[in-house]
């Protein structure tokens, strides 16, 4: 079907909730797109033969193809190509940082927008929840096992992949419900937790298994698994380890780690008024960090009700590494920069309670070795900053529970899994590991990546001692 193209220089508008009404409500800020506009979005492509979004993609989606299935308006179609490579569309188009990845690469991009592949993507996968009827049909089984540890995207993307190919595939989650991130780290705001559901269900409807409440290393170990009968392990545990700043007074009551915070607002509710979830009711927030686990502390802080939430950043506004489109979001709802700041004690009252913080301001020095100027202290620079509530969200890694039970799994000095780097494998034969437990605290879809490619190698693996 010959489709005209749309060559406008900018991209579609997301419609969302206004910012002063959705920093009050928990509910989705971007509304998406409606048909007319994805239809319209869709024809900005130039379908280039060397897709070089494609590769941007992680995950390896032929965006190009099922981009064009929307242009031509045969969205099952679109749906098929995407959920050919994607295990979680609906999740990837939400939360994916398009911008330095597909979207990074667009040729539309070069004198003007970028195409929306995310938009599009999000759209596809809503658009087929909600008007497809078809069920997800269960593959033919191959006789062989793999299990699991852990239901995040990494996890679930290898158990996705595994089960079409025939597998007997157990996930074992140590939470209570599975999404890993999905569930405890994003909030509702930017991922409805429905529509992670919707996607576990799909897995499990082609055999996938879930086991929660099981923590690896404690309730069984993975020799144990072995003798279980599976074939292979996978290790995407994540990396739920908070870290924190080691400065005085970050036991005092009313510090939080921002996985704690946000794993009482989103996975525990405590952001509903029937919540039995205690969360502190804050009238001043500091968060410390400027990543996007940051700016979702603070975005859950100012609609818990806070009236001032501060990012709290030693580098400056063009250093964060936050999504730009979260940044911008952010300064939209009325959260605070404090750039080139960075705390030094955490100030307390006779209660124990904080009280504030005492700060230094930072200026931009010669880079190190991550290439980004480092941060040095200004001479006589201390100020103070009065709040109640501090979030610490400085990164995270893998809990070492894992490590310390399996015998020859090789770490490095922060904790993470050692891979040969290609297709996830450990020092330890048969056992396979991606995502955060390997590369620490880093993105969905790379997390999703990673999933991928363990997959294919578990599955050649395997075959190669039939």
């Amino acid at each position: 079907m010959a489709v005209q193209r749309n060559m406008d220089p900018k991209k579609c508008p997301m419609p969302s909730q206004e910012p002063n009404v959705r920093n009050k409500n928990f509910s989705e800020v971007a509304i998406g797109y409606t048909y007319e506009m994805a239809v319209n979005e869709a024809k900005r492509c130039l379908n280039c033969p060397k897709k070089p979004c494609q590769s941007g993609c992680p995950v390896g989606i032929d965006i190009p193809a099922f981009i064009a299935k929307v242009a031509e308006e045969d969205m099952d179609g679109a749906f098929e190509i995407l959920s050919a490579s994607s295990a979680l569309p609906a999740v990837c188009g939400r939360v994916c940082p398009q911008e330095t990845q597909c979207e990074g690469k667009c040729v539309r991009g070069i004198k003007g927008e970028s195409v929306g592949i995310g938009r599009l993507e999000r759209f596809v996968a809503d658009w087929h929840r909600e008007h497809s009827d078809e069920k997800p049909r269960m593959p033919e089984q191959n006789g062989h096992k793999v299990a699991i540890i852990g239901a995040g995207p990494s996890g679930l993307t290898a158990a996705g992949d595994l089960a079409k190919a025939g597998y007997g595939v157990t996930v074992y989650e140590a939470l209570h419900l599975a999404g890993g991130v999905l569930v405890y780290g994003i909030p509702e705001f930017r991922l409805p937790k429905a529509i992670v559901q919707q996607e576990i269900d799909n897995l499990k409807a082609i055999g996938v298994k879930i086991e929660t409440n099981m923590v690896i290393g404690k309730i069984l170990t993975i020799d144990e698994l072995f003798e279980m009968g599976y074939d292979a392990v996978y290790i995407a545990s994540g990396a739920g380890l908070p870290r924190f700043m080691g400065i005085p007074g970050e036991s005092l009551k009313g510090v939080y780690s921002a996985n704690e915070y946000l794993t009482r607002v989103n996975l525990m509710k405590a952001y509903k008024d029937n919540s039995k979830t205690p969360i502190k009711k804050s009238k001043n927030v500091a968060v410390v960090g400027g990543g996007n686990v940051a700016m979702d502390a603070a975005r859950s802080a100012m609609r818990l009700g806070a009236e001032n939430v501060y990012i709290v950043y030693r580098r400056g506004m063009e250093e964060l590494p936050a999504r730009a489109e979260e940044v911008e979001h952010a300064q939209e709802e009325g959260i605070i920069f404090k750039t080139l700041t960075n705390p030094v004690e955490v100030l307390g009252d006779e209660n124990g309670m904080v009280r504030g913080i005492r700060c230094v301001e930072m200026e931009l020095g010669e880079p190190d070795e991550s290439g980004r100027r480092r941060p040095v202290v200004k001479e006589g620079s201390e100020f103070e900053i009065e709040i109640d509530t501090m979030i610490m969200s400085i990164g995270t890694s893998p809990n070492p529970l894992i490590r310390q039970t399996t015998p020859g799994l090789d770490t490095n000095r922060h904790g993470c899994i050692i891979t040969n780097g290609d297709d996830g494998l450990t020092t330890r034969e048969g056992v396979y590991a991606g995502g955060d437990a390997v590369t620490g605290a880093a993105t969905v879809i790379l997390a999703m990546g990673a999933g991928k490619q363990a997959a294919k190698a578990i599955d050649e693996y395997i075959q190669s001692k039939q």
